[in-house]
């Protein structure tokens, strides 16, 4: 039975506090360290050494991929990069865990940064980039590969709007290559669109071997259940061949594909960060097991 496996007993976890709330916490820090450094004449030191730039990199100061992304221009640049993080992060965070978040955080602010300054080479543009939005962006890309197929509600100048996943990166993509088009914009459009994409490969590619993403064949590892349904011949959308449908799944092979990566996020992370759909799994597997 559910009850007599060990990810059913009570776990040692313990409330922390989240990532998410930890990164607007250093990014609020290092912007006070800013204003300190303004008061005190020190900004063009910390600019030159801290935000990112190819002069920077040319010089081998290859910090300025990590440091720029806590940097912030103003208050507001640092709020909306604030809210950014805070409503996309916690969903993040929840799916795949704190160092996955994270890490997907991160390496979408390095490569965001990195095709920024591959967009001012080509356009021989000398400036400079600070802020988080290009991890923040990341977390946006993630966040429409985790809920692909599920619809959810934004709330955009006060108006929700609701719309799926898939959606979303594509509404994010055409406003990162607009901006990109528009002369003297002052927005680094190339870092949105980098670290958009880099957030989404990252779960498609990565992360959805541990959870239930999309199938693709990363590894010998059971092919997990796909939100994609969508098909084109055998194949599904994304490529990779149909798994048979729950309902012709044995309760053993049941509890392997669908209920032991639910009771892995219970014992990690506790019950109450369970999605609706995966409590919906967790009864369904109760009724299969007492009909065995």
């Amino acid at each position: 039975m559910l009850e007599d496996r060990d990810y059913m007993r009570q776990s040692d976890y313990q409330p922390r506090i989240s990532f998410t709330v930890a990164l607007l916490i250093a990014n609020a820090a290092f912007f006070v360290a800013e204003m300190i450094a303004a008061r005190l004449g020190a900004m063009p030191f910390v600019m030159r050494y801290f935000q990112l730039s190819v002069p920077g990199l040319e010089s081998g100061y290859v910090w300025q991929l990590l440091t720029f992304q806590f940097m912030h221009a103003s208050i507001w640049h640092l709020l909306g990069n604030s809210l950014l993080i805070f409503f996309f992060g916690r969903s993040v965070e929840t799916a795949l865990g704190g160092r996955r978040f994270l890490l997907v955080y991160f390496l979408s602010g390095i490569i965001g940064g990195l095709l920024q300054m591959l967009f001012f080479l080509a356009t021989s543009v000398n400036g400079a980039v600070v802020g988080a939005s290009a991890g923040g962006a990341g977390l946006v890309g993630a966040f429409a590969m985790l809920s692909w197929d599920e619809p959810f509600t934004l709330v955009l100048y006060f108006f929700p709007v609701t719309m799926r996943g898939k959606t979303l990166l594509w509404v994010g993509i055409t406003i990162a290559l607009v901006g990109m088009i528009m002369p003297n914009s002052d927005i680094a459009n190339a870092a949105h669109l980098g670290g958009l994409l880099a957030g989404f490969f990252y779960v498609r590619q990565i992360a959805m071997g541990r959870w239930h993403f999309p199938q693709w064949r990363l590894s010998s590892r059971p092919a997990p259940r796909q939100l994609a349904t969508r098909r084109v011949g055998k194949k599904t959308f994304w490529g990779s061949r149909a798994i048979p449908p729950e309902e012709d799944l044995t309760p053993d092979e049941y509890l392997q594909k669908e209920v032991d990566p639910i009771l892995d996020k219970i014992s990690a992370r506790g019950i109450q960060s369970l999605t609706q759909r995966e409590r919906e799994i967790l009864e369904k597997a109760r009724s299969k097991m007492n009909k065995r």
